[in-house]
């Protein structure tokens, strides 16, 4: 059946939201650019984006309701029914999930009495399971209104869901302390957090994450033994950091990627399939 025009904000709201609006879209030369942050502002009022924030962000932006909805459908940050005060998500990811996240998510929907995108009889708590959230050297990774908390297991993670619900305070591993969902979505609109010290907790990467680039860099030494190139023998001795790295990463001027070594280029070089003495692995047909 055809659905009723939504109904409007109330006066109050109504003018507060248009105030806001109207310095979101002054941000944009294009006023239609301003939906996904005006679609955070909605959805900051009401905990998730209704017909009615719908309707809002169509007559402030000149679109077409059809063309609100499909954006406000595309983005799973954007939640279409009513949400909890905390939004709790588990990492279910390869990653995550082969180091516990399946299990956290498990244990969670079990003792909170909820599935996947729902919210507790009390309102404070809605459960869901989330894609990668570029973290994985912190696996298993839950996020709490899109801050995280990291190396979580079934016990902690349960002892962060009862916290919540009992309204005591919850600190993230890193990042900005914790605020409500309809906060979350006021600061994703753009808006600054005026909580004091909120700004210069924000936090970064962590030291896993930025390993790589510092070997990049030369900075740090690497202290495990690297594998030892084939027909060698292992050694166990550590490389020598940013020497050894560096005869890879600025190979010497005579030296081409593309050239063999007898210096003939584009030469065909030694593989699995070419250097039977030295295979990569056991060989299969199709199908096997």
């Amino acid at each position: 059946m055809p659905q009723l025009p939504a109904p409007a904000y109330p006066a109050e709201a109504r003018a507060r939201l248009e105030a806001d609006a109207k310095e979101v879209i002054a941000r944009y030369p294009d006023s239609r650019s301003a939906l996904l942050p005006l679609l955070h502002l909605v959805q900051s009022e009401e905990g998730y984006v209704s017909r009615t924030g719908m309707a809002f962000c169509a007559e402030m932006l000149d679109l077409t309701t059809a063309e609100v909805t499909a954006v406000a459908t595309f983005y799973t940050m954007y939640r279409r029914r009513p949400s909890g005060d905390y939004q709790v998500g588990v990492c279910t990811n390869t990653l995550c999930a082969v180091m516990g996240g399946d299990a956290i998510f498990d244990r969670l929907k079990e003792h909170l009495g909820v599935g996947n995108d729902e919210t507790t009889e009390d309102g404070k708590v809605t459960l869901e399971h989330i894609e990668c959230n570029a973290a994985c050297d912190f696996a298993p990774v839950v996020m709490v209104n899109w801050e995280f908390f990291d190396n979580q297991t079934p016990e902690s993670a349960t002892r962060l869901v009862d916290d919540l619900i009992a309204g005591r305070t919850v600190e993230p591993t890193r990042g900005a302390p914790l605020c409500t969902y309809k906060e979350t979505a006021r600061i994703l609109a753009g808006f600054p957090d005026e909580r004091p010290g909120a700004v210069e907790a924000t936090g970064g990467a962590g030291h896993a994450s930025l390993i790589g680039l510092k070997l990049a860099k030369g900075e740090a030494a690497p202290k495990a033994r690297v594998v030892s190139p084939r027909g060698e023998a292992p050694s166990d001795q550590p490389q020598k950091g940013a020497e050894h790295l560096s005869s890879h990463a600025h190979p010497s001027p005579d030296h081409h990627p593309s050239t063999s070594p007898s210096g003939t280029p584009n030469a065909t070089q030694q593989t699995s399939a070419s250097d039977p003495d030295h295979p990569a692995g056991p060989a299969a047909e199709e199908g096997e």
